[in-house]
């Protein structure tokens, strides 16, 4: 074995992680990851985002340290940070390799000189209010989103969008930064992920700017600030931010901020802080249900048909196939449809469900957790109420026989198992018996809202 430099080796890994994981999730958590060297020598895999630190800790990391162990000399094993942890946990280390991690601005603004600018600030061109598709789980959030970037006058400020990961509160913040600069050209709009602030705040404090910081900050018309959620348990940056809002709400500016849970909720924050991000507008971004989730999947397929990545349409019941078997984020959802354009192509307009579960398995399948029909049985009969035994019983009064319908739906979903087999273990019943459940809750998603929450949350719940 050869004595490769660490980046070496990463590039070697990438080559792998790509093909096993799927383009869709390799571009959204680890495309912009990079391999950088800590003050004593320990070798971290730096992430944009908190949010793919995590997913790289519960999906990848194991993985890509076999893979990293199979190339590497001297055998060392990587650690998974976020980039702001990572400088402030090693002011004085420098990156491996020539590649820059991302580019760092001190206070990245939407400037009115073009799309140069606006990347520079993190904002992503294609996440507009053209491309956000609305459904009863954002419609509220989207009015709201549309008067803030309208300029509107209105006794809300600040405006705190709120909701799980992967549900559209991003791209309402980028969205809205778009718009309000241009609607008004020469106002000042600030883009900040809880990241970027406080990479800027921590280089601002040691290179003694933290004048022109606070100056450049509280200058502007429009502040939006994504993933506030982060700052948990950082006071010296809680309490920059919150004279920072104090100074511009006072002066009458305008100031969004997205989190993954309501102000009230933000435990680890200052109660002070808390209590000003509470003071204005609290506005939930809702899970997606499946109707509004098969219509952001039909839309992302316009988008790559219209870049010429993909040609036709694709059958109905793929992408129904594909919107069941993907019940975390939009996020995740979108990624799974990259995965099937990467493989398919040109021939996603005659791709069959089966072909499409092949392409999924094989690019989700080093990341995925095995889950078992035992483990269905048993969270689900938790979820409604039940003993395990219920479900296995005789049974067939309505309380007993959907929630049995529901879980004999998820083990075909979630496993790989046969409809005998399921039936085999579902207390001993005919395949035919299976496939009736299956298909009775495969209409009632369709038609049910309260049986389709039921199936979004208990998919979630085993997914983890």
């Amino acid at each position: 074995m050869s004595n490769k430099s660490p980046q070496d080796v990463w590039g070697q890994v990438v080559k792998a992680l790509r093909v096993e994981i799927g383009e869709g999730p390799f571009s959204s958590y680890l495309e912009q990851a990079r391999v950088r060297e800590g003050e004593g020598g320990a070798l971290f895999l730096v992430t944009t985002t908190a949010y793919a630190r995590d997913w790289v800790d519960r999906n990848a990391l194991r993985r890509i340290n076999e893979l990293w162990l199979a190339e590497d000399v001297e055998r060392r094993s990587l650690r998974a940070r976020a980039r702001a942890d990572y400088e402030a946990e090693n002011p004085r280390a420098v990156e491996l390799g020539n590649t820059p991690l991302v580019a760092q601005p001190t206070v990245a603004v939407v400037a009115a000189d073009g799309p140069r600018a606006v990347r520079a600030a993190g904002l992503q061109e294609r996440l507009t209010f053209d491309t956000f598709v609305s459904g009863k789980g954002n419609e509220f959030a989207l009015t709201v989103a549309r008067q803030v970037a309208a300029w509107a006058e209105g006794p809300f400020n600040p405006v705190f969008f709120c909701g799980p990961y992967g549900y559209g509160k991003t791209h309402l913040l980028n969205a809205i930064a778009w718009e309000a600069q241009r609607l008004r050209p020469d106002a000042k709009v600030i883009y900040l992920t809880a990241e970027r602030f406080l990479s800027a705040f921590l280089r601002a404090l040691k290179d003694k700017s933290i004048v022109a910081f606070k100056d450049e900050l509280r200058g502007a018309d429009l502040l939006l600030l994504d993933d506030v959620h982060f700052f948990a348990g950082k006071q010296s940056t809680q309490e920059e931010l919150f004279h920072t809002l104090t100074a511009l709400i006072e002066d009458g500016r305008r100031v969004v901020l997205a989190g993954d849970r309501p102000p009230s909720a933000l435990t680890d924050f200052e109660p002070r802080l808390r209590s000003h991000l509470a003071a204005g507008l609290t506005c939930p971004v809702e899970p997606a249900d499946r109707a509004l989730r098969l219509a952001v999947i039909e839309k992302k397929l316009q988008a790559l048909q219209g870049m010429s990545l993909v040609s036709g349409q694709a059958r109905p019941e793929l992408l129904n196939h594909l919107v069941d078997r993907t019940p975390g984020s939009i996020r995740e959802l979108e990624g799974g449809l990259n995965t099937l354009a990467a493989a398919a192509g040109q021939r996603m307009s005659s791709l069959t469900v089966e072909e499409a579960q092949g392409y999924l398995s094989a690019g989700y399948r080093p990341t995925e957790r095995r889950i078992t029909v035992d483990e269905i049985q048993k969270v689900t009969a938790d979820y409604y109420g039940l003993k395990q035994t219920d479900l296995l019983s005789a049974r067939r009064t309505r309380q007993v026989a959907r929630p049995r319908q529901v879980a004999m739906y998820l083990c075909k979903q979630l496993t790989t198992r046969s409809y005998p087999d399921i039936g085999r273990r579902m207390g001993g019943r005919d395949h035919t018996t299976v496939l009736h459940g299956v298909r009775r809750i495969e209409a009632l998603i369709g038609e049910d809202d309260q049986i389709a929450r039921d199936v979004e949350a208990l998919t979630r719940k085993l997914r983890g």
